[in-house]
């Protein structure tokens, strides 16, 4: 057989190797019935007809279905992902909003706790500061002097608590000023715990830019509308100090020893 005839059949596609297989079935179709006893020969002819008629399988459906099969697993694929990935970022940022929230609450606890520790710390300077002058103050008050009849001859006073109210209560007497020895002790402790110096700056008058101030926390208004002439203009002075707040609280209360509270 020439070289060139071997060639031309290896080159057979499927469409031909279909159809020659085809008629291979068609030819032996034709021979069943051609020895089959009482075979029909239009029935033969049918069949070799419909034998004839085979055509060759479409694979290529096959193909795409499995191509839009594989999408679709692909698509699923990245579907899960970016849920996956949307649901770590929702917890990340809930867990750094946790996060700011508490150390934010942390922050205000530190802050609350600084600022009554600062408070305690002034509550307890001023307790002890009073406590030293009480202790410096005799633990029982005496009784005040008897009133002069005639008009006495120059005194002199100590220079402490005792004095200072002593000396008040001379210079009331003069001008007409009541009030008595125990109510103005028992206020100037309430009020200064005996310390002429005292300042408040951290009640309404304070804020307002007016604070108490001396023995029995006066305003400067106050003590400049009631000071007692022949005392010092300092406020304070502990006697110019006992005697303008004993001739305010002659005028609002009566006297001195009506004075139970912040007056």
């Amino acid at each position: 057989m020439p070289k060139h005839a071997t060639s031309g059949l290896h080159r057979l596609t499927r469409t031909h190797k279909l159809s020659v297989a085809g008629v291979a079935a068609a030819g032996a179709a034709a021979l069943v019935f051609a020895v089959v006893p009482g075979a029909d020969a239009d029935q033969a002819k049918s069949q070799a007809t419909a034998v004839e008629n085979v055509k060759p399988v479409a694979f290529a459906a096959v193909g795409t279905a499995a191509k839009a099969q594989q999408a679709t697993i692909t698509k699923q694929a990245d579907d899960s992902a970016a849920k996956g990935k949307a649901e770590a970022a929702a917890k990340k940022a809930a867990a750094e909003k946790a996060a700011a929230k508490a150390k934010a609450a942390a922050k205000a606890k530190a802050a609350a706790a600084a600022k009554a520790k600062a408070e305690k710390a002034r509550q307890a300077k001023q307790a002890a500061s009073r406590s030293a002058v009480r202790a410096a103050i005799p633990a029982a008050a005496p009784k005040p002097a008897a009133k002069p009849v005639a008009k006495p001859a120059a005194k002199t006073y100590p220079d402490n608590l005792d004095g200072w109210i002593r000396e008040s209560l001379d210079v009331m007497a003069k001008k007409g000023i009541p009030g008595s020895y125990n109510g103005i002790y028992r206020n100037i402790i309430r009020e200064s715990s005996g310390n002429p110096m005292a300042i408040n700056l951290w009640d309404i008058n304070a804020k307002n830019g007016i604070p108490s101030k001396g023995l029995l926390q006066v305003i400067d208004p106050t003590f400049k509308t009631w000071h007692v002439e022949g005392t010092s203009w300092n406020i304070y002075d502990p006697v110019a100090n006992i005697t303008a707040a004993c001739n305010y609280a002659a005028d609002k209360y009566g006297s001195m020893d009506n004075v139970n509270s912040a007056y």
